[in-house]
């Protein structure tokens, strides 16, 4: 499972495409994949460097990148990125290698691409960009310890985790069909819920909208069914990452949750930001799993890899912005109303992908998962809104005077992500927002 760093994690590399240079998400030493189309043309593979997309198809038709390199290139020149995604890391790190080369400043290489950037390179802002893969399936965690204890808490649960919680990776089957990239607007959903003050259901528009800060984690190769994954193997299984809303209707949740858990609360909508972060552009953030408290169990057998322990968490800081009708009306920018970070987690990436093939269950390249909710230990780190407002019952007063406790109609949310060290260049997401519309 060890990635290394090599010369793509470079701080001290510099790009050609000068716009790269200091750029707050997408220098040199990230270059995510995504698929992009300009103008409504075709979508095909690309990456981001700077305020432009690198033409994946355009790099392989002129001959720039060879061997596992250009089979990966060639992989990513179609509408989706599930066959690059299924060769593996081996032909993604070749990519990545060449890639660095072609965009440094200053190397053989770039002398051959800077010749063709009006081919290869295309302005970020005349891009559509699009899901990254195919989605077969869609599976949410819960791995944010603190986001389920106060859960508990404002359920009045004593002690506020279910027993299981700190011996299994608990998750749910959410749905892929409803998926959709930063940018798209997500409706308000209708459904049962009982209203406060009342007994019985009614039906109608959601009436305690919610966000949830998430990560998004890209399945790459699979496995065969019935053939379970390691979890000392499983990190080899990511092939990349992502920022993830899991828009909630609390509401319809709490009414249909008993006995079998959330169902029209959680499939209405769910955003993601579109660009996939490689597992070798994260390698800098790499941590040791923070240590469980005294008194916790430690993992089952099956959950337990000493090297996982030791490099299987990522620190990357993760915040959520809203920006209102009143804000933009006003040409007022998005304000900051939580930040987290993904340490917070209480398991692995690979711990998830372990458990969720022990018991023989296939996933496929272009699965996605979600962390669950990043809340850290105080009201500034909590990573919902339900979190933020207590259930609805605390005023969360913007910086304009506005006042939320839940999400309303017209919100734009986003939820960005960064790495930052010492030593190393920082690095970003991209924006995954979407702005919450009226229900029909």
């Amino acid at each position: 499972m060890a990635i290394l760093l090599d010369e793509t994690n470079d701080a001290k590399r510099t790009s050609w495409v000068t716009s790269a240079n200091g750029h707050g998400d997408f220098p040199i030493q990230n270059l995510p994949l995504g698929i992009f189309s300009v103008r409504g043309d075709t979508p095909r593979g690309g990456v981001a460097i700077g305020d432009e997309v690198f033409d994946l198809k355009a790099a392989s038709d002129a001959k720039l990148v060879s061997g596992d390199a250009d089979k990966a290139a060639r992989a990513a020149s179609n509408p989706t990125l599930n066959e690059l995604m299924a060769l593996g890391a081996g032909p993604r790190a070749a990519l990545r290698k060449q890639l660095s080369a072609l965009l440094a400043a200053g190397t053989a290489e770039s002398a051959r691409a800077k010749p063709l950037a009006s081919k290869l390179l295309h302005k970020a802002a005349d891009c559509t960009l699009h899901l990254p893969a195919k989605i077969g399936a869609y599976t949410d965690f819960f791995a944010g310890i603190t986001h389920a204890e106060n859960g508990g808490k404002r359920r009045g649960a004593n002690p506020p985790l279910s027993p299981n919680y700190k011996y299994v990776p608990v998750a749910y089957h959410s749905r892929a069909s409803t998926v959709r990239p930063s940018g798209v607007p997500v409706r308000r959903p209708n459904g049962q819920r009982v209203v406060d003050g009342e007994q019985l259901p009614t039906f109608g528009p959601c009436l305690k909208m919610d966000f949830e800060l998430e990560f998004g984690i890209w399945v790459g190769q699979g496995n065969a069914w019935g053939e379970p994954i390691p979890t000392g193997q499983a990190f080899d299984h990511i092939y990349g990452f992502c920022m993830l809303n899991d828009w909630s209707a609390r509401d319809i949740q709490r009414w249909e949750s008993a006995p079998l858990g959330p169902f029209l609360s959680k499939n209405f909508g769910t955003t993601i930001s579109p660009w996939m972060v490689t597992p070798e552009a994260l390698a800098p953030f790499r941590i040791a799993q923070p240590a469980r408290p005294e008194g916790d169990p430690k993992p089952l057998p099956y959950l337990w890899d000493e090297a996982d322990q030791r490099e299987g968490q990522l620190d990357l800081e993760i915040e959520v912005l809203i920006h209102t009708e009143a804000m933009r009306a006003k040409g007022a920018p998005p304000q900051r109303i939580a930040v987290s970070n993904t340490k917070h987690l209480y398991w692995t990436v690979a711990q998830m992908v372990a458990h969720h093939t022990c018991g023989g269950c296939a996933l496929e390249p272009g699965d996605i998962f979600g962390s669950g909710t990043i809340s850290g230990p105080t009201p500034e780190n909590y990573g919902s809104i339900a979190e933020l407002s207590f259930d609805g019952t605390k005023d969360i007063t913007l910086a304009n005077g506005e006042i939320r406790r839940w999400v309303q109609d017209g919100d734009d949310i986003y939820l960005r992500a960064h790495g930052r060290r010492a030593g190393y260049a920082s690095i970003g997401f991209g924006d995954c927002c979407a702005r919450m519309v009226a229900a029909k």
